[in-house]
């Protein structure tokens, strides 16, 4: 499946990974060291703060994976099929996901506490969208299941199996773009608090953009072969 994606894909994975990384990095800094990007730490969480009856907290987490299974859901109505075709409406959602980060912005200035509900719901859109058009196989928001794959992969390849170049080039990136989000994040975090969201919201409107020309200038390009034959 990886190796039919367009090379500049590999872009905008990075790109994507970059933002989710950022994101939760902020939600780990200003919501209570809670994850917005996956849902592994927050569930592990709530299990905890049920266990000791700490009911607020608890709510508060199950309202986080309630809206990233929202998220999540949006995309799936929109996009459908699981692999990449250019045409399809990835640039809806991710302008939608950049409303909903600058809305997560406005309300955690404003030190309303759904601005994190907000942002785990922006992140489920985006981990749902990347994984439509990699049919599957990479998830843009959590990079546990990239760890695991590459030492499968390692592992095979030992065995005598093939190794997969492009596929672990896809996944170190993907893995780099959420760290350095994570770095960038928490040094502009520092700065400016949650106003920093909008550096992810403007990213998304960037990609949404170029994504838009790309497929314009496709489409023209389709058309002039068409009428020259």
């Amino acid at each position: 499946m990886i190796r039919r994606l367009p090379k500049w894909v590999e872009w905008g994975s990075f790109i994507l990974a970059f933002i989710a990384g950022y994101v939760n990095v902020i939600g780990l800094l200003g919501f209570q060291h809670q994850s917005v990007s996956h849902l592994s730490g927050s569930a592990t969480l709530l299990g905890a703060q049920l266990a000791g009856f700490e009911w607020t907290l608890g709510l508060q987490l199950i309202g986080v994976l309630i809206c990233f299974v929202v998220g999540s859901a949006i995309s799936g109505a929109v996009l459908c099929g699981e692999s990449f075709e250019v045409g399809r409406h990835y640039d809806s959602l991710l302008i939608l996901e950049a409303i909903l980060l600058i809305l997560a912005t406005v309300s955690l200035v404003l030190d309303v506490h759904i601005g994190h509900y907000i942002a785990s719901l922006a992140c489920g859109l985006q981990n749902a969208l990347a994984t439509r058009y990699s049919g599957a196989v990479v998830r843009t928001t959590h990079v546990t299941g990239l760890f695991t794959d590459l030492g499968l992969m390692i592992g095979a390849s030992l065995r005598g199996e093939t190794f997969d170049k492009r596929k672990a080039k896809l996944f170190v990136t993907i893995i780099f773009g959420f760290v350095s989000g994570g770095t960038t994040g928490a040094v502009i975090f520092e700065r400016l608090e949650f106003i920093a969201l909008l550096v992810p919201a403007s990213l998304c409107l960037g990609l949404a953009f170029a994504y838009r020309l790309f497929f314009i200038k496709r489409n023209t390009q389709l058309y002039t072969e068409l009428t020259h034959h």
